[in-house]
């Protein structure tokens, strides 16, 4: 990748970053760099939203079960 992308690349990132702390998603950089790139290679957008929170629920369910393990 040149210089030039790489620069429009980290500004693009920078951008969806913005957007998603605005829409409150709470989705870090990294997150997002990791969904960008399967949208790239040709997943389907809606279909990686039903994936995060999937495992959002999925996750907050654990931990609630952890808490209460601790009572």
């Amino acid at each position: 990748m040149d210089k030039e992308a790489a620069e429009t690349a980290r500004e693009s990132l920078e951008l969806v970053f913005r957007m998603s702390n605005i829409l409150e998603t709470g989705l870090d950089r990294h997150t997002l760099s990791v969904l960008i790139a399967l949208c790239d290679l040709g997943l389907n957008p809606e279909t990686l939203a039903a994936v995060v929170k999937e495992l959002r629920r999925e996750s907050g369910t654990n931990q609630v079960s952890s808490n209460s393990n601790l009572t």
